[in-house]
């Protein structure tokens, strides 16, 4: 009998997990089907408010989601794509249901700096076709089929409105999005590079906006390069020491002062107190020497102390008439939003960087005590809002310069999969974050115990509930001066692997979100903005994602030690199996740079660190062979100049010449080089297992012995030259 009953309560547990989107097993391996724990599954449904603590409860919240499943027109979220059958959502509505669209109205200034040159509907054109959508709506109370209702609807997200003939109403958010994302102009080839290791003799420490300006003016017009790819830019979570990791941020909707050029700030010339100023810089100046000449990593906090100090001088000189209607436009565009992240700021530098920790009347956005504090500090709130605003600024002329430089592109954005739970985001839009959760992975071959990012997720139910406004909003900030954005981990727009708060990761799930939503809200703003779009899908994906996101236009991520015959031999995929819809790279930010995985030095690496989990020896001889087999591939196919005699590693730049000659084989849309390997640095600028052990996200580019190569020095490298010279004719159709 109690079997019985724990068996029913388990198939009652399971169904109601899968009517919220929440996984009761995963399959880690097509032959092999991991089921979740039980807890696990009812944690994950108490974040989306849905009480399973025991028979009762289950049996209560089963019916009434049925009940609300059986009984509702329409779904929170319909989505049409232009040129596509009506959506099911709407065909199975009752005979004579009438429908009412109210438009949305276009966001002005979504069109990015420099947009990709992309086929798309005109202004005039968006123009008349609201007015039809409008005059559509003024005739909707007859009855007309969803053909019709959806043809004079322009892209957006627009508000419809159901009513059955027994007088039922249903409503729900309309996504019409184009079809596919805007595409490549082209074959091309660009850099990627950690914007904070792009150290130059005028930034102040770490790699600024003008020197990413300055490499994109440099290699669009010297090297033909079509794109730079950059490590998320997003605010980081004050205090000392600073979260280092640029994907761990504060906010993703607002960009990081600290890559600001304080001396490219207009009002900068007009600073009165110019001794104070001037010492400022004299310590930025030894504070650059210290990473460029004496081997000191990069102190973020240390360059933002400075910086701080700069801009609060800057600052107080008032802004001229032009300016000021600029910064009061970008105000009143960013509304709520940004109050809401410079009020965080001004508040985090009296009661600390989490929130949590703040007085209770505090830890609520929208609370008296909040709305007091934002008047009373409306100096420190300002500051922090025109920080936004200059940095906003600086990456739009990075993005601009980019494109005067030739780039069909321009520059690369990140997007990371999450922010700081102590963080302003996290805050603010405390309704559509899920309490108690972190986002992570499951166990897999590379990490037996899962991992937990730290990093709490968006609910699904209210990102449905609210239109994917946020996800909008930080899409919309983003594409403002991004030619192309990069998404990491973007499997999460289909699940994410939810941690219950206290559990390890491997007592996680998988909770679903929209992914027919969250692509349309992607191809929209990212159509509206006339940028590409890239997906960091390394790893194990869910079979079906890899396709749709191929299918609507996201170009996925290739990188060459990666890239094997998995379902076959295992051995080096040939160029012509790649898939075209890719960046091609040979590493990333988290992989050993190329020099190092071909002599292995990544093995001595992780040895000295006690990060090997079999010997030495047996890792060595793994990676050496690693290596030998792909040079093997590269000299039969004629791309080595020279093979060389020796072991892997014995003609250092030809062979890691010979990498990308390879990558141009493929047929790749787009082919990144990783910066370093221009000029032979060995060192990782992460390596995931780290903390203190490891400088992550705190080191220079530097050449083969160590040594940091300013921007300066980078650009005059005979080595990366002749390294971009390859690319430049394997994707250059007039060479």
């Amino acid at each position: 009998m109690a079997a019985a009953h724990d068996e029913h309560l388990a198939e009652d547990l399971a169904r109601l997990a899968e009517l919220h989107g929440v996984a009761t097993s995963y399959r880690p391996a097509p032959d092999r089907t991991v089921k979740v724990p039980a807890a696990a599954v009812t944690a994950a449904l108490a974040a989306l408010g849905v009480d399973a603590t025991g028979p009762d409860a289950v049996r209560t919240a089963l019916a009434a989601r049925e009940r609300e499943l059986r009984e509702r027109l329409l779904p929170p979220t319909v989505v049409h794509w232009t040129g596509a059958e009506p959506p099911a959502a709407l065909t199975a509505l009752p005979a004579g249901t009438r429908l009412h669209v109210e438009p949305e109205e276009p966001p002005t200034a979504a069109r990015s700096e420099g947009a990709v040159e992309n086929p798309g509907t005109s202004r005039t054109q968006q123009t008349s076709e609201a007015g039809a959508a409008r005059e559509a709506e003024e005739t909707a109370g007859s009855v007309r089929p969803a053909h019709a209702v959806l043809a004079g609807l322009p892209p957006g997200v627009h508000r419809l409105t159901a009513t059955a003939p027994d007088g039922r109403t249903g409503q729900a958010y309309l996504v019409v999005a184009p079809d596919r994302l805007p595409a490549p102009p082209g074959r091309g080839h660009g850099l990627l590079v950690q914007l904070y290791s792009l150290l130059s003799h005028r930034s102040w420490g770490m790699g600024d906006l003008a020197d990413l300006a300055e490499l994109a003016g440099w290699a669009g017009r010297t090297a033909g390069t079509g794109f730079v790819q950059v490590n998320p830019l997003h605010a980081a979570v004050p205090g000392a020491p600073t979260d280092p990791s640029p994907y761990r941020p504060s906010s993703r909707r607002f960009p990081d002062p600290v890559h600001l050029r304080v001396e490219d700030v207009p009002e900068f010339a007009y600073v009165e107190d110019r001794e104070r100023l001037n010492g400022l810089l004299a310590q930025a100046e030894r504070l650059r020497a210290a990473v460029l000449d004496k081997g000191a990593l990069i102190d973020r906090d240390a360059v933002w102390d400075l910086k701080r100090q700069a801009l609060e001088l800057v600052l107080a000189v008032p802004l001229g008439p032009g300016r000021q209607a600029a910064y009061d436009a970008f105000r009143a565009a960013h509304g709520q939003a940004l109050e809401d992240h410079a009020t965080w700021c001004a508040l985090a530098e009296i009661h600390g960087s989490d929130w949590h920790c703040w007085p209770d009347g505090l830890r609520d956005p929208r609370s008296a005590d909040t709305a007091r504090a934002r008047t009373e500090l409306a100096g420190r709130v300002a500051f922090h809002a025109r920080l936004a605003w200059l940095t906003d600024g600086q990456l739009r002329a990075a993005q601009r310069a980019a494109r005067e430089a030739g780039m069909p592109v321009g520059i690369v954005h990140d997007l990371a999969v999450g922010v700081h739970p102590a963080g302003a985001d996290a805050w603010a839009q405390q309704d559509v974050y899920a309490a108690g959760m972190s986002v992570g992975a499951p166990p897999d071959a590379f990490n037996a115990r899962g991992q937990d990012w730290g990093l709490p997720p968006w609910r699904p139910d209210r990102l449905a509930a609210c239109g994917h406004a946020p996800y909008r909003e930080l899409l919309r900030a983003l594409f403002r001066y991004a030619g192309a954005l990069r998404i990491d981990h973007v499997m999460g727009l289909f699940r994410l692997w939810w941690v219950p708060e206290g559990s390890p990761p491997t007592d996680g799930t998988y909770v679903h979100y929209d992914a027919e939503a969250m692509l349309a809200v992607l191809a929209l703003e990212a159509t509206r903005a006339g940028a590409l779009v890239i997906g960091e899908d390394l790893g194990t994906v869910e079979p079906g994602v890899r396709e749709a996101l191929q299918r609507r236009g996201v170009l996925g991520t290739s990188v060459l030690w990666f890239e094997r015959d998995w379902d076959g031999d295992g051995r080096p995929l040939p160029p012509e199996r790649w898939r075209p819809d890719c960046l091609a790279t040979a590493t990333t930010h988290d992989l050993p740079p190329t020099a190092a995985r071909l002599i292995g030095d990544h093995v001595g690496l992780r040895d000295r660190l006690g990060l090997l989990t079999r010997s030495a020896a047996e890792e060595r001889a793994e990676a050496t062979a690693d290596a030998a087999e792909w040079l093997a591939l590269l000299g039969s196919l004629g791309l080595l100049d020279s093979p060389a005699a020796g072991p892997p590693g014995s003609d250092e730049e030809e062979e890691i010449r010979a990498v990308h000659r390879f990558l141009l084989r493929t047929p790749a849309r787009l082919v990144g080089v990783w910066l370093p390997d221009g000029v032979g640095d060995r060192r990782p600028q992460n390596l995931p297992g780290t903390w203190d052990e490891y400088p992550n996200w705190r080191l220079p580019i530097a050449d083969r012995e160590g040594r940091p190569v300013p921007l300066e020095e980078l650009v005059a490298s005979g080595r990366l030259r002749a390294l971009l010279e390859v690319l430049r004719d394997g994707t250059d159709p007039h060479r």
